[in-house]
């Protein structure tokens, strides 16, 4: 399996129905195993620096194979990853709303990012999104 435009707009779907369900209008990004964009959706009154930001917590979530928001605690000051956030001209983010997405044999294949609510909502969406691929 690999990351599709099929996939991501899947994906997208059931992160925005969870979205309405909760009303914050969220930006859903779903990028390849390369960090590349596929797909990136932008629900009417979501906040403009969600564009950027869901873009970099797909990224961060696959260029780590790690969920974004995982990395935050390790990431702070005498944490073994201080200063991870500042790394690949500042394309990591280390809060919630990032998941990599994996195939049937644990491999990733890329990732959704989604921004627009607190960190909690966030991570939310995004996992309606990774349930997306399980149906």
């Amino acid at each position: 399996m690999k990351m599709t435009l099929e996939l991501a707009l899947k994906m997208i779907k059931k992160a925005e129905e969870k979205a309405q369900s909760i009303n914050v209008p969220q930006i859903i990004a779903v990028v390849d195993a390369g960090g590349n964009l596929v797909a990136q959706h932008r629900m009417d009154g979501a906040i403009l620096a969600s564009i950027d930001i869901s873009f970099k917590k797909a990224y961060t979530a696959v260029a780590t194979k790690t969920p974004s928001h995982l990395l935050g605690a390790a990431a702070q000051v005498g944490g073994p990853l201080f200063g991870l956030n500042t790394t690949n001209n500042g394309k990591i983010v280390i809060f919630g709303g990032g998941y990599p997405v994996s195939d049937e044999n644990g491999q990733v294949i890329g990732a959704i990012g989604v921004s627009g609510g607190s960190v909690e909502e966030d991570m939310a969406c995004a996992e309606a999104g990774l349930a997306a691929i399980k149906s």
